[in-house]
C-alpha cells in the first residue's frame, strides 16, 4: 500500500494507520510422520486515534483507502472533527534484517527432513509419544502517524517446540522445550535442535524413576538454563505501566526511586536485542526500541509505557506499544525481559546451601498481579545434598509471592540463560524471551507438589 494521502490523521490528539503483511507456515510431527503442515496470508490495516484517555480503533481486512476513510468517519463520530495542521510525512524509517537463508525459501522437503532427524533422536525406549512442532512467522509492518513519522519494518520469527511422553508399568511422565529466535534458516546451524531432541527425550525417561518433590519451604537456586519465566511473570507484567495505573499491581505505584529488591538485582527490557524472539526495531505504534532499566540494584527506575500510558503519565514512550495484530489495539508489553548479570561464580552460589533445590528448567505458571502471589511448574529440577547435584525430582511447583522474591534474592551469577514463550495478556499474544543468571532465593519459596 501506497498510503499518500494522511488526511485520515488529522483527527484528535492522536491517530495512526497501522498495516501489516503476514504470512505464517507451520509444521507438525506427530506418531511418526509428517502429519500437517498449514500456510496462512493475511493483510490488515488498523486505524486508532486517541481523545485524551478514550482510544477509539477500528480495523479492516486488505482495505483500500476509501475503506480505511470509511473507518475514520466511523471512529470520528461523535467528536468535534478538530483537523490538525497541515500534516507532512517525513522520509520513512526502515529496517529489514539481512539473513542467509531466509526461511520463505527453504524448501519444505529440508524443513521436514529435519523434524524427522528430530523424531528419530527422541525415539528412546520407553519413549510412547512424540510430538514435534515447526514455524515460522514473516511480518511485514508500515505505521503512519500524527506527528508526520512513518516506520517500516520486517520481521522474521522461526520457533521449534518438541514435547514426549514416556511410559512405564502405567506411569506417564512428559517434557516439553522450545527454542525461538528472529532469524533465517540458519538459525538452526546455531541452535541443534536434533540434540535437543535427544535431551528431552532422556528428561521424560528419567522422570518415571525419579522421586516426587519433597514438600515445604526450602532454599532455590534457579539454573541461568532455567530461562527467565519467574522474572517474566513476577516483575514484568506489573510494572507494565497500564497494570500501575489501572491499581492491577498497586504494590509498584508510586515507587519510582524506591528499593523492591536486593542491590545485587537489576531487571532490563530490551527489545533491541537482534535475534531474540522478542526483537524489533520499531514497536507497534513505530516508536524506535529502546533498552529500558526497570530496577537499577534494587531500586525501580520506570515502567514499561506505550504512547498512551507515556501521555498519561506525562513521560515519553518508551517503545513498549505492542499488538498482535492489526485487529488490536496496542498496549504496554514485555520483549525480552531479564535480570543483569552479576558478581558471583555460578559454581559458588551451587555449593552454597548444603540442602535446597535446583531448577534447571521451567515450566508454566501464573501470578495474581494484585498480590504478586505465583505458582509454577518445575519443568527440570534436582535435589541439592551437601552442596552437590542430586537426584532428579518430578512432580514439583514452586510457590511465593514475587515483591518478596525479589527481596530475597541474594546471590546473582555472572552467567545468562534463556526461556521463550508466547505472553498472553488482554486477548493478545506476543513473542517474547525471559533471561536471568543463576540466581540464590534462601527463603520465601515452597515447593509443592502436582498431579504425577
Amino acid at each position: 500500500m501506497n498510503f499518500s494521502d494522511p488526511s485520515v490523521l488529522m483527527f484528535g490528539d492522536y491517530a495512526d494507520l497501522y498495516w501489516e503483511d503476514t504470512r505464517t507456515l507451520s509444521m507438525r510431527w506427530e506418531e511418526a510422520k509428517f502429519e500437517r503442515l498449514t500456510h496462512h496470508e493475511d493483510c490488515g490495516a488498523g486505524l486508532r486515534y486517541l481523545f485524551g484517555d478514550e482510544c477509539r480503533y477500528a480495523s479492516a481486512d486488505n482495505p483500500t483507502l476509501s475503506d480505511i476513510q470509511g473507518l475514520s468517519s466511523q471512529l470520528v463520530m461523535g467528536k468535534k472533527r478538530r483537523v490538525q495542521s497541515a500534516l507532512k510525512m517525513v522520509p520513512p524509517l526502515l529496517y529489514k534484517p539481512v539473513m542467509r537463508e531466509a526461511p520463505r525459501d527453504v524448501p519444505v522437503e529440508k524443513k521436514a527432513a529435519l523434524l524427522e532427524r528430530c523424531y528419530k533422536a527422541a525415539s528412546l525406549p520407553l519413549v510412547r509419544q512424540v510430538s514435534i512442532s515447526y514455524g515460522e512467522v514473516d511480518k511485514h509492518i508500515r505505521i503512519w502517524t500524527s506527528e508526520g513519522r512513518m516506520t517500516e519494518e520486517w520481521r522474521t520469527t522461526l520457533t521449534f517446540s518438541i514435547s514426549v511422553v514416556a511410559e512405564k508399568d502405567g506411569l506417564l511422565q512428559t517434557a516439553y522445550d522450545a527454542v525461538s529466535g528472529t532469524a533465517g534458516f540458519e538459525y538452526f546451524d546455531k541452535v541443534n535442535v536434533v540434540t535437543l531432541s535427544k535431551k528431552v527425550a532422556e528428561r521424560a525417561v528419567l522422570r518415571l524413576t525419579a522421586p516426587p518433590a519433597p514438600l515445604g519451604e526450602m532454599p532455590i537456586i534457579i539454573a541461568a538454563e532455567a530461562g527467565g519465566t519467574l522474572i517474566h511473570e513476577a516483575i514484568g507484567h506489573p510494572l507494565e505501566s497500564d497494570a500501575v495505573q489501572k491499581d492491577v499491581s498497586p504494590m509498584y505505584k508510586g515507587a519510582i526511586g524506591k528499593v523492591i529488591g536486593n542491590e545485587k538485582v537489576s531487571v532490563l527490557e530490551d527489545p533491541t536485542m537482534p535475534g531474540q524472539r522478542g526483537f524489533y526495531a520499531f514497536d507497534d505504534e513505530g516508536v524506535s526500541s529502546e533498552r529500558v532499566v526497570l530496577v537499577d540494584h534494587g531500586v525501580l527506575k520506570t515502567y514499561l509505557y506505550d504512547r498512551q500510558t507515556a501521555a498519561k503519565d506525562g513521560v515519553p514512550s518508551n517503545g513498549h506499544g505492542r499488538r498482535e495484530s492489526y485487529k488490536h489495539r496496542p498496549i504496554p508489553r514485555m520483549a525480552n525481559t531479564f535480570v543483569a548479570p552479576g558478581p558471583d561464580d555460578p559454581q559458588m552460589i551451587l555449593h552454597s546451601i548444603p540442602n535446597g533445590l535446583l531448577v534447571t528448567k521451567m515450566g508454566g505458571g501464573q501470578v495474581e498481579p494484585a498480590t504478586g502471589d505465583f505458582v509454577f511448574e518445575v519443568e527440570e529440577g534436582f535435589l541439592i545434598k551437601d552442596g552437590k547435584i542430586g537426584s532428579l525430582i518430578r512432580s514439583a511447583n514452586l510457590m511465593g509471592n514475587g515483591p518478596d522474591v525479589l527481596k530475597s534474592i541474594d546471590l546473582v551469577g555472572s552467567d545468562m540463560g534463556w526461556s521463550v514463550g508466547t505472553c498472553g495478556k488482554d486477548g493478545q499474544g506476543s513473542p517474547v524471551s525471559d533471561g536471568l543468571p543463576t540466581l540464590r532465593i534462601p527463603k520465601g519459596v515452597v515447593i509443592g507438589g502436582i498431579a504425577s
